[in-house]
């Protein structure tokens, strides 16, 4: 069997698709639309049109009602008869084999849930064998439910019910069964093979964590494209990758920062984002261990995103699932430069931006009371990181001296 990877997507128009239910209301259901269209962009494709629908939960057999889902067949048909091709549907959640399969056949286009588009992103950013590993395993293991949908195209062979070929039939007979379970066998043997790789790699990754010395390790969490790269570049020093992006890293970046006489160990780790698949985060534990792991966590903040406070209980509730969230941490709300204030007074008539909302402001809001130490910065216009660094210091010398009480000379470090 020909090796299966996920297909880059290209820069096709795309459509999107989300429901409104007693969970998820209306501006809930455009804030996840907004963010599968960046997750789209971020993948190449060009979102020309939203369709939602407000029902109590998702069809079991098209996701969306029979009448939404002629709508959006309409909608596509005429975008063909005007020259103006739809090259994909992504629906805001996954669907199950059965979903996927029906929704094809009815639309008879490409179809992506935010499983498999993430996985397509991934599949793109992936640069170390680690994560390409680690993708890959992930790939097969969302494909394995859906083989069947793959091989529709032995429907129009011959023999077995539904000969003939229409596009209603099913059951798989003959050397299309052979062939699928040929290609099971075959994926099952490859999901094993990378497990087993993976261990390997996990097993070099302990070695090498084991040989940093015996210094603090900070790891950077927080939803993906808050400025975790940059803010990363600006206290080390380095140039690790960064791009206004989602999961413009990937791969786990581990570099060692001098803060006056302080050297500690400084990760950025993955962007967390809702709904991530399960899969992925099973595929990707072993990079997840540098939080796992840390000593202290920087949880960084977008604060100019409207939905900060819902970044916020993902990225707590996923340190939560990777039993990280008890962890000694600093919240550093980053991008104070493109923060707009929304709250204003009855009869105040002057508009509030960035241009009226001082850091001095910013620090007696109730977001300055959320942790016990919390930091507001712009990582971009490099405002207020040497409170950042001060901090760190502070936090940093205290665990060293916790954890390593006979080793301070090695470091020199000096009391205050």
């Amino acid at each position: 069997m020909k090796e299966f990877v996920i297909s880059e997507v290209k820069a096709e128009t795309a459509v999107l698709v989300g429901l409104i239910t007693k969970e998820q209301d209306e501006n809930k259901t455009k804030e996840y639309l907004d963010e599968l269209e960046f997750l789209a962009d971020t993948a190449g494709a060009i979102t020309v049109k939203r369709f939602t629908q407000r029902v109590q939960g998702p069809n079991s057999v098209t996701y969306v009602g029979k009448g939404k889902l002629e709508e959006i067949k309409e909608y596509i048909v005429a975008e063909e008869e005007a020259e103006r091709p739809i090259g994909m549907v992504i629906f805001d959640d996954e669907l199950s084999p059965k979903q996927m399969r029906n929704i094809e056949n009815e639309l008879q286009v490409k179809i992506l849930d935010r499983t498999s588009l993430i996985l397509d992103i991934f599949a793109m950013r992936a640069q170390t064998a680690n994560s390409k590993t680690q993708v890959e395993l992930a790939q097969y293991r969302y494909m394995l439910p859906r083989l069947q949908r793959l091989w529709t195209h032995l429907e129009r062979q011959g023999g077995g019910s539904g000969s003939g070929g229409g596009k209603g039939s099913v059951g798989l007979r003959g050397p299309g069964e052979t062939q699928l379970e040929m290609d099971r066998r075959i994926i099952l043997q490859r999901i094993s093979l990378l497990k087993e790789r993976l261990v390997e790699i996990d097993k070099q990754k302990v070695t090498q964590r084991k040989n940093r010395g015996r210094m603090i390790r900070v790891a950077l969490v927080g939803y993906t494209n808050v400025g975790k790269s940059t803010l990363m570049n600006l206290l080390s020093k380095s140039e690790v990758f960064a791009e206004n992006k989602l999961f413009a890293t990937l791969d786990t970046t581990v570099r060692k920062v001098v803060i006056e006489n302080l050297p500690f160990l400084l990760a950025d780790t993955v962007g967390f984002i809702r709904k991530l698949p399960t899969d992925l985060v099973d595929s990707f534990k072993s990079t997840l261990d540098e939080v796992r792991e840390a000593d202290l966590l920087v949880h960084v903040v977008d604060i100019s995103h409207p939905e900060f406070e819902d970044h916020i209980r993902v990225v707590e509730s996923t340190l939560k699932d990777l039993d990280a969230a008890d962890k000694p941490s600093i919240m550093v709300f980053n991008k104070i430069d493109n923060y707009r204030w929304v709250e204003k007074e009855e009869d105040d008539l002057t508009p509030q931006g960035k241009e009226n909302i001082s850091l001095e402001e910013l620090e007696r809001t109730w977001m300055a009371r959320l942790k016990d130490d919390c930091v507001f910065i712009s990582a971009k216009e490099n405002t207020n990181i040497k409170k950042l660094r001060d901090d760190l210091y502070a936090r940093v010398k205290q665990l060293h001296v916790q954890k390593y009480p006979y080793n301070d000379f090695l470091y020199n470090i000096e009391d205050e």
